[in-house]
């Protein structure tokens, strides 16, 4: 081969088959990045979302909502009806943590019956692990 035709060479460069430049660490602020500037200030939504999640604070709206409805039930069919599809979501919304909450509880006791049957010193070492944060109240 003649090195001096290496100008007149062509570069060919395939789909997926060029440079790459690529970000790979993780976004964490994706959220608050939804935030519009103009709506208030991104550091205090943050701070505020660190306190109570908005889940947390609409769950606490929704209950003085409700509990206020039934003190002074709404006047108008349109708020008889909110109220109770207000109610219905609050409802299906306690369902999906019950569902998870029992979805973790069986995990829980499938990994610990794995446990017992294929590693019985990890067990009882976990099991006296367990009895002691058992003993403990609940937060």
């Amino acid at each position: 081969m003649y090195p001096w035709l290496f100008l007149w060479a062509p570069q060919l460069q395939l789909p997926f088959s060029g440079d790459v430049a690529q970000r790979i660490e993780p976004r964490t602020q994706w959220f608050f990045d939804g935030i519009d500037s103009t709506s208030g200030d991104p550091v205090i939504e943050r701070k505020a979302f660190e306190v109570a999640s908005y889940g947390r604070q609409l769950g606490l709206l929704t209950e003085l909502l409700l509990d206020m409805a039934a003190q002074t039930p709404p006047r108008t069919p349109a708020g008889r009806e909110a109220r109770q599809r207000l109610r219905k979501i609050q409802a299906q919304i306690e369902q999906l943590k019950t569902d998870d909450a029992t979805t973790h509880v069986e995990a829980v006791e499938a990994g610990l019956q794995r446990l017992k049957t294929r590693h019985t010193a990890e067990y009882e070492r976990l099991r006296a692990r367990l009895q002691r944060l058992l003993a403990e109240p609940a937060p």
